[in-house]
């Protein structure tokens, strides 16, 4: 973690996917109010997708939208990888976890450096097939192997640096990021990890095992799948965003990569703030609801 420290001139990128109306709003009322902050500069605005950005000119990128615009631009950048601040415009938005008049309340602060960069654990996925390695991708979240339109119990064999652990059976599996423990990892009943913490987490999608749990090691550790023998429909799905067809046979090599995901936070956003509003974990402590049954 790492103050911004204040620039002479902050050199903005502002992101929004286009065709959604409420987006396309927010950034139309949005645009006026940063061109008229002093000692800013909206180097680009638009969608990576659809131009062809200088990344590093950037010392901040503003992405308007939800989690998965996020995820979007942190893989488009590549090994280039900015300062990402979040406005939420999406769902849950445990990233983008800044509200549109949020963002603007604490502007100042942010014209002052007055934020911190984390950097997360981002990781790196290569598919080995018939000997021939595939290009690497890099994401944010995760990366899961599934029956898909299989519909069919799949085996997938696990080794973690070239040791075989165990075969799952069952709809799938994936490997986690601690940024990606709160996304498709929650819900097929992982752990939730620190988002600083340099692990992944293995977990298997609904497994025909009472036995089999999820599995937590280091990052710097090399995770292999090979899929010896599975349907057709069984696809790599990374970030729920890239999906690719997988044939029997095919290997899936994880490993931490090259570069972080560097996510700007100002203050008063903690971590266990956000899951605590998020996850809506604002219930009354069991002890204090039998006192007034009681009473």
């Amino acid at each position: 973690m790492a103050k911004s420290g204040k620039h002479a001139v902050l050199n903005m990128f502002l992101l929004s996917m286009p065709g959604l109306p409420h987006v396309d709003e927010a950034r139309e009322q949005l645009l006026p109010f940063l061109r008229a902050q002093p000692g800013v500069k909206i180097v680009a605005s638009g969608w990576p997708e659809n131009d062809r950005f200088s990344w590093e000119k950037a010392d901040l990128v503003v992405v308007l939208g939800g989690d998965g615009a996020i995820l979007r631009v942190c893989r488009q950048m590549g090994e280039t990888q900015r300062p990402i601040l979040g406005v939420n415009l999406g769902r849950l938005g445990f990233l983008a976890d800044l509200a549109p008049d949020q963002f603007c309340s604490c502007f100042p602060q942010i014209l002052k450096g007055e934020y911190r960069i984390v950097q997360h654990l981002m990781y790196s996925c290569q598919l080995k097939r018939k000997g021939e390695r595939h290009p690497k991708l890099i994401g944010l979240n995760e990366a899961a192997v599934l029956s898909g339109g299989a519909l069919r119990m799949i085996d997938v064999e696990l080794a973690i640096d070239g040791e075989l652990v165990t075969t799952y059976s069952g709809d799938g599996v994936l490997i986690s990021t601690p940024v990606g423990s709160t996304g498709h990892g929650l819900s097929a009943g992982g752990p939730i990890l620190r988002q600083d913490l340099q692990a992944f987490v293995i977990t298997p999608i609904c497994p025909h095992s009472l036995s089999m749990r999820p599995v937590v090691d280091s990052a710097d550790r090399v995770y292999s799948f090979h899929l010896a023998n599975i349907p057709e429909g069984t696809t790599l799905v990374l970030d729920g965003q890239v999906k690719i067809p997988l044939l029997p046979d095919d290997e899936v090599e994880v490993r931490r990569a090259p570069v972080e995901f560097l996510m700007a936070k100002v203050s008063g956003h903690s971590y266990y703030g956000t899951l605590h509003r998020k996850l809506n974990w604002g219930g009354q402590p069991n002890y204090q609801v039998r006192r007034k049954t009681d009473r």
